[in-house]
């Protein structure tokens, strides 16, 4: 369970170091109002239609499409990509949002991870938000692996 002292802190750094990409986050949470939201850690989620996930600052979208088994799994990796918005701030979206829509939508990589047998979350960006999930809510990363 978060406290509500580190609730505070993560939506104070969010909204001030991190305000570029939780503006984005907030933005898409608005075009999908009306979808089902819930909070998880000190994160503001919300299900949606399309088959990846993705995190903007305090806000995270992942897929209804997941086996709901899965779902907390992928919650605890989007929390960790939130997580590394708090620590790297403006730089988190060159630093970690490019690379990883690059590596998640491009073809030209998902070939090269079926060519050569590796996991999505082989990148740097997908195992240090997988490291900060398991440490930090305790959930085993063992799909997202």
């Amino acid at each position: 369970m978060v406290s509500i002292f580190k609730r505070v802190i993560f939506t104070v750094l969010q909204c001030t170091w991190g305000i570029l990409q939780t503006l984005a986050g907030a933005a898409v949470f608005l075009v999908l109002i009306k979808r089902k939201h819930f909070i998880y850690r000190a994160g503001i989620g919300t299900l949606w239609s399309r088959g990846e996930s993705l995190s903007l600052g305090l806000f995270f979208f992942v897929s209804e499409q997941s086996p709901e088994d899965r779902q907390n799994e992928l919650c605890a990796h989007e929390y960790g990509h939130s997580i590394q918005s708090v620590i790297l701030g403006p730089m988190f979206l060159p630093v970690i949002g490019l690379p990883s829509s690059l590596w998640c939508m491009m073809p030209y990589f998902e070939r090269r991870r079926a060519r050569k047998g590796r996991s999505y979350y082989s990148l740097y960006t997908e195992r240090w938000a997988n490291a900060i999930a398991e440490k930090l809510t305790g959930e085993k990363m063992k799909i997202l692996k």
